[in-house]
């Protein structure tokens, strides 16, 4: 099946519109990390609040009935109310959200590394070197007590992080529409 030159080029214009649509979300996110942020906490918001409300649908209506259907009932209803608190008190779900996550993060990171450099030591018979390791377990130490003690502000240098990906990300889509493009001038 052979595609017109004029769906190449509507392909072509809805990728580059991708790639825009990318280039200005990770601009925002470069420019404003916390409200950015605070724009996907409340994405998430509207996600489980959408998926809360279809979940305990399907329960009720739907016929989607499981053998736990209390836990489906009770977790579908959390996620309600859980999309209802972040979205009328956004600012204070995104603090508490990006504290927690960050403290699972920290602790998570921490514990990580403490085995690391206790495992290395105490098998350091079976290592040429331990130091890249040990290296490697004191890195996550640090990075867990930067996500415990300063989860914003490690949630705003992931934010930033994710939006320079964004970017590249929206420079390869460019590079691909315009192949797109020229591969309809062709056509």
């Amino acid at each position: 099946m052979t595609v017109s030159s004029e769906v190449k080029r509507r392909f072509a214009a809805a990728t580059a519109l991708r790639g825009v649509l990318m280039l200005i979300a990770g601009l925002y996110a470069i420019l404003a990390p916390l409200d950015a942020l605070a724009v996907l906490v409340l994405f998430g918001g509207i996600l489980l609040l959408i998926d809360g409300a279809l979940g305990l649908w399907s329960l009720t209506f739907g016929g989607g009935r499981s053998g736990n259907y209390w836990f489906d009932v009770i977790a579908n209803a959390a996620s309600l109310i859980l999309g209802i608190v972040i979205l009328i008190s956004p600012l204070l779900a995104t603090i508490f959200t990006v504290s927690l996550m960050g403290s699972l993060v920290g602790l998570v990171a921490l514990v990580v590394g403490v085995m690391q450099v206790v495992v290395v030591v105490r098998e350091r018979d079976s290592y040429a070197r331990i130091w890249p390791v040990v290296l490697s377990g004191l890195s996550y130490v640090l990075l867990g007590l930067l996500f415990l003690f300063f989860p914003l502000l490690s949630a705003s240098v992931g934010i930033i992080f994710g939006g320079v990906m964004l970017i590249f990300f929206a420079v390869g889509l460019f590079g691909w529409a315009w192949r797109l493009y020229q591969a309809s001038k062709a056509g």
